[in-house]
């Protein structure tokens, strides 16, 4: 045994998008931190669909950009084709999406992580989290390295006891390519924590060359195009960044190359294109479901409800004769086309037969097969709302180990861990972002109030405030708080100010300009009002900040009474659950909520009422029992 002569803040195990983010916040904050991961060219891998965001996974990455996290930057940097969703509907559930070029993602991605002053990259193995007396402090990997730390962050995807499927083979794996991590499973539950297993999927990936585009529905991006980042002025003018640097540090030629987005160099946007599956498809899934390892039991783990197989498809979607696919290429330098919506472990004799039976692709040649992988997970109510485990001081788990699918809920948690336990290195209180502050509030809640039995995936219908909760406001809910907590630049906090107080100035003119502020929700009631419909005489303002004026005024009936719904129940959500509540000993409970309670330990009266068995009335015997007790 080996132990490492430097000390680190926080080790964080995994690069992947959860430990990505973690890394750097902790970094950014001020700590020393060490990345360990058991393969250095796949930090940041985009190991199913290269694309980022989406319906409310899209409102995710902003509000991890609005913070200060990295996701949505790194998108802009190397996304080929933009697009902002569901601009038909109201504004609660437009959402920006992005392909990205698979390998620049990733490539650019390790690059940062590699020149963060504070981030040590090392390629190790973890085999067991180190702790002593119910703290964690330090990772033993493989190599009989011991790494000692104040706060541990696990972020390991799909990668404990992975366990990949084609067919009846098998191969052990938390992604085709890489090793799976086959101790950490055993050290986790030591310390004391259930885990559970999980499954999922990915499709195959063709070569475009022998697909008939012809036959399919060509889809563009959006222009101009809706990016990510609200800081993305340091990314797309060279000038100003170059004008940036000559105030704070000389820079290479090299790292403004780097600031110089893709789509920039090639000077257009990749199309993507929309096919369908053909009755074909589904006569051969009738005849092979036997074949298939979810249907033949070889599969005991869970997959998500809401991405299912190919063979899901069939079977719960009988009546239906054919499936919309999307084809979606995954860089500039590639021809690799990737197969949205053909999830399958199918032996891959019946892929072949399966991918020719798709319009357009009678003829197309599989790069890489299907799989499906299963792997375990962390019962996500045995941490507290700081993604800290409560059997293990300064544990934290972010990502996929808690249950979660999809990049931007693992970067999400990561951001949201790597805060924490940045704080806790400084022995100030953890960030809990509430339910109405944000969808990443929204998530974590969930998880550790409800826990997961199936990959959780984000939907706006998930969040009851999702009109104050919008992907393009995320800068004026979040952006103050990152700053203040050391993670946002100074530079970016800047320019939110001047937003925000223009977004001010011009409420404040209108307003002298108008009667009434109903002459203004007047105006802007017509299906195709705008802002330039206010006044004749308008300022030279912002896109963004005439967007926050137009929504604002008119959707304030809306916003105004959303805004009461959370105030009269903000008591509830602050009023603490005190850690030394004996819940066996209230008797009017019933029994359920008891169990739920003294097995969740909520940190709060609010999230006490959204424990999944937990009643109305049982809420109102905890508050007189609370109060009779002077708590």
């Amino acid at each position: 045994m080996f132990i490492y002569p430097k000390k680190y803040d926080v080790i964080v195990v995994g690069a992947g998008h959860a430990g990505v983010e973690a890394a750097l916040a902790a970094a950014r904050m001020g700590c020393e931190v060490l990345l360990l991961t058991i393969n250095a060219d796949a930090i940041g891998q985009m190991s199913c669909n290269p694309a980022i965001g989406g319906l409310a996974k899209g409102h995710l990455v902003r509000e991890i950009d609005a913070l200060g996290g990295e996701m949505g930057r790194n998108t802009d940097m190397t996304g080929i084709q933009f697009r902002m969703l569901n601009t038909r509907k109201g504004p609660a559930v437009w959402a920006p999406r992005a392909q990205c070029d698979k390998k620049a993602y990733q490539l650019r991605l390790k690059w940062i992580c590699e020149k963060e002053p504070r981030l040590d990259l090392k390629q190790d193995h973890a085999a067991k989290v180190l702790h002593k007396d119910n703290i964690a402090y330090g990772i033993e990997t493989h190599l009989g390295i011991q790494y000692h730390c104040t706060c541990v962050i696990i972020t390991t995807g799909t990668f404990l006891r992975g366990l990949m499927h084609i067919g009846s083979n098998q191969a052990q794996g938390g992604r085709s390519g890489d090793i799976a991590s086959m101790n950490l499973s055993s050290s986790l539950m030591s310390i004391g924590l259930e885990l559970g297993r999980l499954k999922t999927g990915t499709p195959p990936r063709l070569i475009g060359r022998t697909i008939d585009f012809s036959k399919t529905e060509a889809q563009f991006g959006d222009n101009p195009i809706p990016t990510f980042s609200y800081w993305n002025r340091d990314l797309f003018h060279m000038e100003h960044l170059s004008k940036i640097h000559e105030n704070q540090h000389s820079e290479s030629k090299l790292e403004i190359q780097r600031n110089t987005s893709l789509l920039s160099k090639i000077g257009r946007q990749l199309p993507c294109y929309i096919t369908h599956t053909s009755a074909k498809t589904k006569e051969i899934i009738n005849n092979n479901l036997h074949k298939s390892p979810l249907y033949s039991g070889i599969i005991h783990g869970i997959g998500p409800r809401y991405c299912p197989s190919i063979e899901d498809k069939i079977v719960r979607f009988a009546d239906k004769d054919q499936h919309q696919i999307f084809l979606e290429p995954e860089g500039i330098e590639t021809d690799e086309i990737y197969v949205n919506g053909f999830s399958t472990s199918l032996p891959f004799d019946t892929q072949i037969d399966l991918v020719h039976s798709i319009i357009g692709c009678e003829n197309a040649e599989i790069l890489r097969p299907a799989y499906a992988v299963e792997y375990d997970f962390v019962f996500p109510t045995q941490l507290n709302p700081s993604l800290e485990t409560k059997v293990c001081k300064n544990l934290f788990l972010a990502g996929q180990i808690n249950g979660t699918s999809g990049y931007e809920e693992a970067a999400a948690q990561g951001l949201m861990s790597g805060i924490n336990a940045a704080l806790r290195v400084i022995n100030k209180d953890s960030i809990v972002l509430n339910r109405d502050q944000a969808y990443i509030g929204v998530l974590i809640d969930d998880l550790v109030t409800k826990g997961t039995s199936e990959p959780y995936r984000m939907f706006t219908s998930r969040a009851e405030y999702r009109l104050l909760l919008r992907q393009d406001n995320a800068d004026l809910r979040l952006s103050r708080l990152g700053y203040e907590i050391g993670l946002l630049p100074a530079r970016n906090y800047c320019a939110f100010v001047t937003k925000e107080k223009s977004i001010q100035l011009e409420l404040d003119r209108l307003s002298s300009t108008h009667s009434n502020g109903i002459s203004l929700a007047k105006i802007l009631s017509r299906p195709d009002a705008s802002y330039k419909d206010l006044d004749e005489s308008l300022p030279t303002l912002d896109f963004d900040v005439m967007q926050q004026i137009e929504i604002g005024l008119k959707y304030g009936g809306y916003i105004n009474r959303q805004n009461m719904e959370v105030a009269r129940l903000k008591d509830f959500e602050n009023k603490i659950m005190p850690d030394s509540v004996n819940f066996d000993a209230i008797t009017n409970l019933r029994l359920e909520a008891r169990q739920k309670l003294s097995k969740i330990r909520p940190k709060t009266i609010g999230q006490a009422s959204r424990i999944s068995g937990v009643s109305p009335s049982d809420i109102s015997v905890l508050l007189i029992w609370l109060k009779n007790n002077k708590f």
